[in-house]
């Protein structure tokens, strides 16, 4: 019928909370009149799935979980636990957060926010109601950063006195209480110089916020005024004592929705040579160099590996750096996406390349992923291969399914859902790939825009965030998109919001080899390598 699944926290290895973990999907009748939305234990309603996932689990904490196979009938349901299986898992320290704590392996920090405002914890917990746009510390808004604005502000507040500066670099720079952590550091004597876009769009809201928080009159600000493309950065490099030592970068404008509405990444890696390589491009940026002035410095500084980047490596590749009619670097992604043996997954918050709808096209036994803000567009094909599994972001709408509360659709950005952009290669495997930063995997991010990406080889931490971040989103959307799919061609299921009844109606797609399902199932448990 599913598993039961339990969860206790241990503290000196001693039990200190015992609970079995809860859904919301219930067997029909079983505990009718339940409001929609509430949650059932997976001891009396068991999940039906191999994939799960423990979104509550707090940093530096040991869980250990129990999962329990469970048969009988849905009002005599049996717990085999002779047949449980249990797991210890000890989750990170998030060290940026705690600086008393010493941390001398990770040279990589990653923030996620929640992205998912449109969701049933935020209905549940909230209400959908609108977030406090002023308050950064109210609790939706705490709850939609889940560290990444904490981290971002303690992040620029390591500039702490003169023997540090900051080399920020935005396109998006209007949320105050960012421009105002700013302000303090140059207050505190830091050293802190930030180009930003100062033209079109967001020219205005950038200059006010500025203006603000008095960093023009301190004459930290430089503005970029180049008209081609877009200025399309989001990054940060910490100098001490005039040495850079680590860059903050990824997706996250410095914005209302970047920080608290999409979905987006922070991305902080401790390491003076790419620090120093991260610098050296803010320098062109600071000069308000054109793109064609750019174009060879970017591919001096940042050179396209021949093929797959060296093993256990990091290599930024910065724009713009191809030629008006080139697709080079498009090109190159786009291959090491074919090199997938086992999973890919690509996140895209506008379009969808005809570079990688060619690979995704192929007929093979890869399981590819794509997560999109919106759904595909015309020309926008992802082909007839079953294991390639699209979802598009949505939210729910009343009714839309059984026992579930309406969400709420997101009031912070145009870009409702996906701002993430990037890219995992086999992330379950001992030598993943992982691409990340401001580039939306598009032709002008190539050719005319700013932008900034990290491609990392074979850091199995990193790959593992993020695959499980990937997961959270996709899963997430791809219930929705399914849902919106069938209601628009007058197939809904009325019953889609409940648990299966008997075994097969949910099991044996799990062991079909016709099913993206059964390679999920086992590809998530052996990494083939």
């Amino acid at each position: 019928m599913g598993f039961a699944i339990q969860r206790e926290e241990l503290q000196e290895n001693k039990i200190v909370e015992r609970y079995w973990m809860t859904g919301i999907k219930r067997f029909k009748d079983k505990d009718k009149g339940l409001p929609p939305g509430t949650p059932v234990s997976t001891a009396e309603h068991p999940m039906q799935a191999f994939q799960w996932a423990d979104y509550t689990a707090e940093t530096n904490h040991t869980y250990r979980y129990k999962v329990v196979p469970v048969y009988g009938a849905v009002k005599k349901l049996v717990l085999d636990e002779d047949s449980a299986v249990s797991v210890t898992i000890t989750t990170e320290i998030e060290y940026l957060l705690h600086p008393d704590k010493e941390n001398d392996t990770a040279r990589h920090d990653v923030y996620f926010n929640r992205g998912v405002i449109g969701s049933q914890a935020y209905a549940r917990r909230f209400g959908n109601r609108m977030p406090d746009r002023n308050n950064p510390t109210a609790e939706e808004r705490v709850w939609l950063s889940r560290g990444l604005f904490e981290a971002l502000v303690k992040f620029i507040g390591l500039a702490q006195d003169h023997r540090f500066g900051l080399r920020a670099a935005f396109y998006e720079f209007h949320y105050q209480p960012v421009a105002n952590a700013f302000a303090k550091a140059v207050e505190a004597g830091a050293d802190v110089k930030i180009v930003f876009d100062d033209e079109d769009t967001y020219k205005k809201p950038n200059e006010l916020v500025i203006h603000n928080a008095r960093l023009d009159e301190m004459k930290v600000v430089i503005p970029r005024t180049v008209v081609e493309g877009i200025r399309h950065n989001k990054f940060i490099v910490l100098l001490e004592d005039e040495k850079p030592v680590a860059v903050w970068t990824g997706s996250t404008n410095i914005s209302d929705g970047g920080i608290f509405g999409h979905s987006n990444v922070g991305h902080i890696v401790w390491s003076s040579t790419i620090a120093e390589t991260y610098l050296e491009y803010w320098k062109l940026l600071a000069a308000n160099k054109t793109p064609t002035a750019l174009r060879p410095e970017n591919q001096r500084l940042t050179p396209l590996p021949a093929g797959k980047p060296g093993p256990g490596s990091i290599t930024p590749l910065f724009s713009a750096r191809d030629a008006k009619d080139s697709s080079t670097t498009m090109q190159w992604y786009a291959d090491r996406m074919a090199e997938a043996k086992r999973i890919s997954c690509i996140t895209l918050a506008f379009n969808l390349d005809k570079l990688f709808s060619n690979v995704l096209q192929q007929q093979n036994d890869v399981l590819r992923y794509v997560v999109k803000d919106d759904d595909l567009g015309d020309g926008e094909i992802i082909g007839t291969d079953r294991d390639v599994i699209f979802a598009a972001g949505g939210h729910l709408e009343a009714g839309a399914l059984a026992d579930f509360l309406a969400e709420r659709d997101n009031p912070l950005n145009s870009n409702d859902y996906i701002h993430d952009k990037f890219m995992l290669v086999d992330p379950l495997g001992k030598d993943p790939l992982v691409v990340t930063g401001s580039a939306n995997f598009s032709q002008p991010s190539q050719r005319v825009n700013d932008e900034n990406m990290l491609v990392i080889r074979g850091d199995t931490r990193v790959a593992d965030i993020y695959f499980g971040e990937f997961m959270r989103i996709f899963d997430h959307h791809y219930a929705r998109y399914i849902i919106q799919k069938l209601t628009q061609a007058g197939r809904r299921d009325p019953d889609a919001g409940y648990l299966k009844t008997t075994t097969a109606d949910w099991l044996n797609s799990h062991f079909d080899d016709r099913s993206y399902k059964s390679k999920r199932r086992r590809y998530f448990l052996d990494d083939g390598d």
